[in-house]
């Protein structure tokens, strides 16, 4: 589908579902490039004159990265991010905590990936999550604008009974704490922040059919507002960890989405789901699909799963 064309049906349905958007209210703690190590390629990490506007750049396949200094445990954690334009198949931007750093067999990882495609197509978002070094979790939607034109942020809530990944103020992916001996949900390892770039050609865009074209290389990403309400992690175990009800993201409000805030979510399902692993039926039969797809139901269309 063209991009012009998923804009115009995307503004369509907005407009006419007339959907109000919830907003989030918090006390945030800025963090800048000294709160930050540049783990992949530091010589490909640049900074606006003003420091306000960070950037990570692809050349050649050399692709570059940072991570937080510090880990968090449950919170509010958001980046706005404008990605990488032009013909950018192949491409993946990444934004995501993970609880190593590294792909460490027990991680726990929660991610968006950004995945690059042809000029005038979309990009698609893909989120995905991990706990114990188990994934396979992804679902992918289209986005209801061009991320390449301007800033938009990208946020996660997480508090040990939902954790949502939020596209500005609209949440387009939950899963529930459902509280029993199989759960999958990552609530017992503190996680670092990290951004990459990189080519991931061989299967990020029509399953890598579409192969990277260096020729619009660098292909660079921008970042801005990276903000922190959360509890950080201090070994062997922080106070904060025994308080986070005083926060907003860990108080009733924030146990479950608000009536807005679903109706906004049941929206981004019905009219910009790409692929979600609970629907995969050849990939998970019925005595193989994961547990918490029973409790993690969305709506697609007119039905529920």
């Amino acid at each position: 589908m063209a991009m012009a064309t998923l804009f115009s049906i995307a503004a369509l349905v907005a407009a006419s579902l007339l959907l109000s958007v919830s907003k989030v209210q918090t006390q945030q703690t800025s963090l800048y490039p000294s709160d930050f190590t540049r783990n992949w390629a530091p010589q490909m990490f640049g900074t606006s004159q003003n420091g306000q506007i960070w950037s990570l750049s692809l050349i050649n396949a050399t692709g570059s990265g940072y991570l937080t200094n510090n880990k968090y445990q449950f919170g509010w954690f958001s980046m706005k991010i404008k990605l990488a334009g032009s013909d950018a198949a192949g491409v993946v931007t990444t934004y995501f905590m993970c609880s190593e750093n590294g792909a460490g067999p027990t991680r726990d990882e929660v991610d968006f990936e950004f995945l690059g495609n042809v000029s005038g197509q979309p990009y698609i978002l893909q989120t995905n999550v991990y706990k114990n070094g188990t994934g396979g979790r992804e679902m992918r939607h289209f986005l209801w604008f061009d991320p390449t034109a301007d800033f938009h942020a990208y946020s996660v809530l997480w508090n040990n009974h939902q954790l949502v990944f939020f596209v500005d103020e609209t949440p387009i992916r939950v899963l529930t704490n459902t509280d029993y001996a199989n759960n999958f949900f990552p609530n017992t390892k503190p996680m670092y922040l990290f951004s990459s770039i990189w080519c991931g050609d061989t299967w990020a865009t029509e399953g890598g059919l579409v192969k990277t074209n260096w020729t619009y290389a660098p292909f660079i990403s921008y970042y801005t507002d990276f903000y922190v309400d959360a509890c950080k992690w201090v070994d062997p175990s922080p106070a904060c960890l025994s308080t986070t009800t005083q926060n907003w993201w860990d108080q009733s409000g924030a146990w479950q989405l608000t009536a807005s805030q679903q109706e906004d979510y049941n929206w981004v399902q019905k009219n910009f789901l790409v692929y979600y692993y609970c629907l995969d039926t050849e990939r998970y039969p019925a005595p193989t699909m994961p547990e918490e797809c029973s409790s993690n139901t969305i709506q697609y269309g007119n039905q529920y799963y």
